[in-house]
């Protein structure tokens, strides 16, 4: 990245959740290669935090979130917006489908994570997310493709992980903290190796923890540092 003023304008659908959104726009204001306010990007934020569910949608107990989605990533390219973002992992699944068809380039928050945990564990991570997200397979896929691999957790590690996303969700961030602190204890008993946090409430977890940061790859801050790299890269 270089510190020439961004051009292009960053169109971001969020409210999945709303704390995660809030944080995915800090994580954007202080990683940008920025020095005063006219060197930030252009960002248009739509947030929807009534978007249906996604994973009670993907299991079959709820209201499909992909016509919300669509519409609202429509109405981002409709103001004007050269790249999209989503800060929601599990929303990936539904936008997959119709990707192709988007006005506008869409920063993959699964690519993007999974780049970065190539890079800091060429060995394997482990991975956490909600069930959704999990049973898709979508980080699965994404790591074959690049010749990866994902640690998978135990059952009752995946349900501790669903414990702590509730905890955020709720505002509940030293609860949730407390979650991944155990979370962490059980997968390290079994291999020391760096957690992808690959919900987008679970990053507010760890941070909420005195869990080594270095061991933590968040999705939210992957996601960050992709559409930085987009939004200041040479024309």
């Amino acid at each position: 990245m270089n510190d020439m003023i961004p051009r292009k304008i960053l169109g971001v659908y969020g409210g999945m959740g709303p704390a995660a959104s809030a944080e995915f726009l800090r994580l954007l204001a202080a990683m940008a290669p920025a020095k005063r306010d006219q060197e930030h990007p252009v960002v248009y934020v739509y947030s929807n935090a009534q978007t249906p569910d996604r994973t009670a949608a993907f299991f079959g107990r709820g209201e499909s979130p992909a016509a919300a989605l669509r519409q609202g990533l429509d109405t981002l390219c409709g103001w004007g917006a050269d790249l999209l973002a989503v800060p929601c992992n599990t929303a990936h699944i539904f936008i997959d489908p119709f990707r192709a068809q988007l006005r506008a380039p869409l920063i993959h928050i699964v690519e993007a994570t999974v780049a970065d945990a190539v890079k800091a564990a060429p060995d394997g991570c482990w991975i956490i997310a909600t069930g959704a997200t999990m049973a898709s397979g979508i980080y699965e896929k994404e790591a074959a493709r690049r010749g990866y691999r994902f640690f998978a957790p135990s059952e009752e590690v995946r349900e501790l992980a669903t414990k702590a996303i509730v905890h955020v969700k709720a505002g509940e961030l030293k609860a949730g903290g407390a979650v991944m602190e155990e979370i962490a204890a059980r997968l390290w008993a079994v291999r020391r190796a760096p957690i992808v946090t690959a919900c987008t409430e679970l990053p507010l977890a760890y941070d909420a923890s005195p869990l080594p940061p270095e061991m933590g790859i968040s999705s939210l801050r992957s996601l960050s540092r992709a559409c930085l790299e987009a939004l200041y890269a040479k024309e």
